[in-house]
């Protein structure tokens, strides 16, 4: 009951890593503790409900679905994009493997849905994939279990120590995660846009989708922004991401520290499948210092509007 409901909380979406569980239980199914056909019989099962709820849920409420998922997902960097791409790429077949995939797992059933996968070809190759997934979990601890076994007192030792081996395993799932979020953040403020760079971008008559992401009590004192600039705050942003352009450079900037705001805003369009955002380096103060081109705003009952 344990791993059907430990993996049925992690394939619904919840932060809760099976991996340590289903090793745990290959290992006890050494001592007969558990039985290795109930074990990956109850996470498959787990598996296949989650799954099939996500599919019907995928082909119902669509991208709105798959946006709502990416937002609150731990991973950056494995969303709605790379999921299309890969069915795009191999159909069904990313079922099979798409469990051991970081981000993979969680969206790929609903995609499936959205895309018009038959129910029936879906429930064969995720059954499929499931059964992979689990068995090679439950494989890989019995096998570590038939090694503790030929040293009884290692495994007692082992058994002590069990509870804190899954709690570390589980703050080691929370800290890679978040660690691979910082390095996002990094890689984005280090691949920020020079000034010199988005003016003669402009200069030349590029389309360049512009955002500026200040607080509108920082437009009362200087009511300017970047030419052609839309005013959103970062959740208005995120809210209308389907209305931003694929097949141009979006730049973003703020007034804030190493462009903390516009950094965090690129990490979640970049979850939600736009790649091409960029924060400006300076932001705002910078642009200003070196004396470029603004735009003035009008301020209409505390909301900013461009003349």
């Amino acid at each position: 009951m344990l791993i059907f409901g430990w993996v049925l909380l992690e394939q619904a979406g919840f932060p809760l890593p099976a991996t340590p569980v289903l090793l745990a239980a290959g290992a006890l199914s050494v001592t007969e503790h558990i039985r290795f056909s109930v074990a990956l019989l109850a996470g498959v099962a787990a598996c296949m409900l989650a799954d099939v709820t996500w599919f019907f849920l995928g082909k119902r409420y669509g991208h709105h679905l798959l946006r709502l998922l990416c937002r609150f997902s731990l991973e950056a960097t494995t969303c709605v994009r790379r999921t299309h791409e890969s069915f795009g790429r191999r159909g069904a077949y990313t079922l099979l493997f798409a469990k051991f995939v970081p981000g993979l797992s969680i969206v790929a059933p609903p995609v499936a849905g959205q895309t018009g996968m038959r129910f029936r070809r879906f429930l064969v190759f995720d059954a499929i994939g499931a059964t992979i997934w689990v068995g090679t979990l439950l494989l890989g601890g019995r096998l570590f279990g038939d090694l503790l076994m030929r040293d009884p007192s290692a495994l007692n030792l082992i058994g002590r120590f069990a509870g804190g081996l899954l709690l570390a395993g589980i703050l080691l799932f929370f800290a890679s995660r978040l660690y691979r979020r910082e390095s996002l953040l990094r890689r984005l403020r280090t691949a920020r846009l020079e000034p010199q760079t988005l003016k003669s971008m402009l200069d030349r008559g590029e389309a360049v989708y512009i955002v500026d992401l200040r607080h509108p009590l920082e437009l009362v004192p200087d009511p300017f922004t970047l030419p052609g600039a839309l005013h959103l705050s970062p959740e208005e942003l995120s809210l209308r991401s389907g209305e931003i352009p694929l097949d141009r450079d979006i730049v973003l900037y703020c007034t804030c520290p190493s462009e903390a705001t516009a950094a965090k805003t690129a990490m979640t369009l970049h979850k939600l499948g736009i790649d091409r955002v960029r924060p400006l380096r300076g932001g705002y103060d910078e642009w200003k210092r070196l004396g470029y081109p603004l735009q003035q705003i009008e301020l209409v009952a505390g909301a900013a509007v461009m003349r």
